[in-house]
């Protein structure tokens, strides 16, 4: 388990505050026929709302009044520095091409870095009311349901296995084919959910997460959320994938193993 370097109590009520005050914006324009959306990719298409930009806001704004020593790094406002060694990684809409779409499947990311990597992360779907939370060995949701302690899956084998990802093309053509190489040796493949397919991983309902392309603000927050719930995340070649690029998120480090053996042999 990772050495704690802040008082998890305190950061997980200002992360509370913050995603509670996404909620209060975003909610308000989502599945609105005015929303207007900008593409940031000339070269292809990356969607940006005035609810990214107000999520973001609202929640740099709560950090400002209780956490201004803090570093910040946010991907619609980049980044601020701090004092303390801790450092807020937010994505204000994870998913906005599932927002623009009327799919409640998009959530708003919050973690906190520290000099070993994320060790607070925060999932919330707010058109659903569901919110994950993981800090050290401790993971939770509050939703519908009420508040319940959530784990990742026992093994399995990958013939019995749930894999998700974002999309059917993963990255370029040898990460297709690596992806889809697992892919083909699991029972169930789904598509499309962004980051709900972690919380899904955190709660113990799937069995693999397999990305490429991913920035740091895409995955910090649910490293620290499906470590905390007994799972682990790596990128493709078993190391570290806080900073971004490939990553497997698996239940247990059984179904870790054959993922990562599968994909290291495709890439090879």
């Amino acid at each position: 388990m990772k050495q704690r370097s802040f008082d998890v109590e305190v950061i997980d009520t200002v992360a509370n505050l913050m995603a509670d005050a996404a909620r209060r914006v975003i909610l308000p324009l989502f599945r609105t026929t005015t929303l207007v959306e900008d593409n940031k990719d000339a070269n292809g298409f990356d969607p940006v709302t005035e609810a990214d930009r107000a999520a973001e806001r609202a929640m740099r704004a709560i950090l400002a009044e209780h956490r201004a020593e803090d570093a910040i790094l946010g991907e619609e406002y980049g980044h601020k520095s701090g004092s303390s060694g801790l450092t807020w990684v937010l994505d204000p809409i994870d998913g906005t091409r599932g927002f623009i779409s009327g799919t409640p499947t998009w959530g708003v990311l919050i973690a906190v870095e520290d000099q070993t990597g994320p060790c607070y992360g925060l999932i919330d779907q707010p058109y659903i009311g569901e919110r994950f939370i993981g800090a050290m060995d401790r993971a939770h949701m509050v939703g519908p349901q009420g508040d319940q302690k959530i784990t990742t899956r026992p093994p399995r084998p990958l013939s019995e296995a749930t894999v998700f990802t974002t999309f059917p093309e993963v990255g370029s053509a040898r990460e297709h084919d690596a992806f889809h190489k697992v892919a083909g040796q699991a029972k169930l493949t789904r598509y499309g959910m962004d980051c709900y397919a972690y919380a899904l991983l955190a709660a113990g309902q799937i069995d693999l997460v397999i990305e490429a392309g991913l920035q740091s603000y895409d995955i910090q927050a649910p490293i620290a959320l499906i470590e905390a719930a007994g799972g682990i995340v790596t990128n493709w070649e078993g190391a570290p994938a806080h900073k971004g690029g490939r990553a497997v998120a698996a239940a247990n480090p059984q179904i870790h193993a054959q993922a990562v053996g599968i994909l290291q042999e495709m890439m090879a």
